[in-house]
């Protein structure tokens, strides 16, 4: 007997995805912990979705606040998510993976960090970075 392993979810997603309250790119696993955004170590859980609407790949990304640091201390270079949490759907294929929507949708109240936003700004030298 052997067992088939299945790759549901590719390096190239990670690659794709990006942290919606800092911007930045690089997250990082942690064995039995679950994956974090290296920049503030916002939580993200992914999970296949019902529907695919014939793409290779339909995810949902799961993005949690609990455990980000220094959320409070500068809201410039970071934007917290309703209610702590927010969710994206991402169709496609390596490659070329594309947003379908956010949960809550972006309007007045919140609108995601876009990739790369902060990229420039830096954080002022007085600003502790263990919150």
């Amino acid at each position: 007997m052997s067992l088939d392993v299945i790759n549901r979810h590719s390096e190239a997603l990670f690659e794709f995805l990006w942290c919606p309250v800092c911007g930045h790119e690089v997250f990082s696993h942690i064995p039995f912990e679950g994956v974090f955004c290296k920049d503030c170590n916002t939580q993200v859980e992914l999970q296949e979705s019902h529907e695919d609407r014939g793409y290779e790949e339909a995810v949902l990304a799961c993005f949690d606040t609990d455990t980000t640091w220094n959320l409070h201390v500068d809201e410039k270079l970071r934007r917290d998510l309703p209610d702590g949490s927010a969710r994206v759907k991402v169709f496609g294929a390596p490659g070329a993976y594309e947003v379908d929507w956010w949960s809550p949708e972006p309007g007045e109240d919140w609108e995601p960090i876009e990739r790369g936003e902060f990229d420039d700004a830096k954080e002022p030298d007085d600003v502790p970075h263990l919150a």
